[in-house]
């Protein structure tokens, strides 16, 4: 049987299941707006999930810096030979990225993020901390878009853009977490503006109204951005629309979560609680009007994105009323000719 064939690029069914399993565990709001997918792609999500999640695990491990990240760039380059280690989530990768023919610059650029995250990197400005959230996050939303068979400029620019938005809302939501285990995000120059110094608040973190409006003014970029992704998920498959409007609307509401009065973001995480979560994914499977608002330009983090998954447009075939269109023409230059030829 040919190396390409279905049966031979469709992860396993043991493998899928601890896939399942640890999208289950890990992203709660992923893993709810991924039920509303298609069973076409919500395998291969799961398995993209899988191996994320794992290779950030991976990173974050104490102690394992270098080491872990060659592991990684050597348990990818195995994948794409065909000859994945010996772990469901990269056998199921494998699969994926035979089946779907994801360019190699994604899943290495998702790698140098977590380089970056191995090194505690902090970000002097907005355009800087985008560039790494494009790596972490911005990957996955290309990766994704793949999945579902759009692979178009707009509609990889959109999807890219959504992955930052909601790595935004992350990095605001767990600010805490971060800053305990040395991470800070938030972009530097914001902080200082705001009369915070970085290195300080980071030996002891705290929250106040400064530490408020630089999270805001991130949740602000976030919001944007997930205003520019709406008609890039109108541009998506029918049936693939519902899960990215919830995914997308699922971690915008974080963000209204963390911006609540009275939550401390440094304390405790913020949720949104199981019964809203409900209601925003009964929006999302609702029809929604598709939106004819003009595409903007990429964001300069994600260009290098697109430009390694676009694919160039198919020739499609054409409709009824352009077939009639073209016998009519035919026959009209047919009759012309014809009366020509008598005279």
């Amino acid at each position: 049987m040919p190396p390409n064939s279905s049966e031979a690029t469709d992860p396993g069914a043991a493998d899928l299941a601890e896939c399942r399993a640890l999208l289950r565990g890990g992203s709660r709001s992923f893993h709810a707006a991924s039920r509303l997918l298609p069973r076409r792609v919500r395998a291969p999500a799961a398995a993209l999930y899988a191996f994320c999640r794992l290779a950030d695990d991976a990173i974050d491990t104490p102690g394992a810096g270098p080491v872990a990240l060659e592991s990684l760039y050597a348990r990818l380059a195995a994948a794409y030979r065909g000859d994945p280690a010996p772990i469901a989530a990269d056998r199921a990768l494998a699969a994926v990225l035979a089946r779907h023919a994801i360019p190699r610059a994604l899943p290495e650029a998702l790698l140098e993020g977590f380089a970056w995250d191995a090194e505690a990197r902090q970000y002097d400005d907005l355009a800087a901390l985008q560039d790494y959230a494009a790596r972490v996050a911005g990957t996955v939303g290309a990766m994704m878009a793949l999945l579902m068979g759009a692979d178009d400029a707009a509609t990889l620019a959109r999807a890219s853009e959504l992955g930052v938005a909601m790595q935004l809302t992350n990095i605001a939501r767990d600010v805490g977490e971060d800053a305990s285990a040395g991470r800070l995000y938030l972009p530097l120059d914001w902080l200082r503006e705001a009369g915070i110094e970085p290195q300080a608040w980071l030996a002891q973190p705290r929250f106040d109204a400064a530490l408020a409006g630089v999270i805001a003014r991130l949740l602000a970029a976030a919001e944007t951005l997930y205003a520019r992704a709406a008609p890039g998920i109108a541009r998506l498959p029918h049936g693939c629309r519902p899960a990215i409007r919830a995914a997308a609307a699922l971690y915008a509401e974080i963000g209204r979560a963390v911006m609540q009065p009275g939550h401390d973001p440094v304390r405790r995480r913020a949720v949104v609680p199981g019964r809203r979560k409900l209601v925003l994914l009964a929006r999302a499977v609702l029809p929604a009007k598709a939106r004819e608002t003009p595409l903007a330009s990429p964001l300069p983090a994600v260009r290098f994105l697109v430009e390694a998954a676009a694919r160039p447009p198919r020739a499609t075939a054409p409709t009824l009323w352009q077939r009639a269109d073209q016998r009519l023409a035919w026959l009209i230059a047919l009759f012309d000719r014809l009366e020509r030829d008598a005279f």
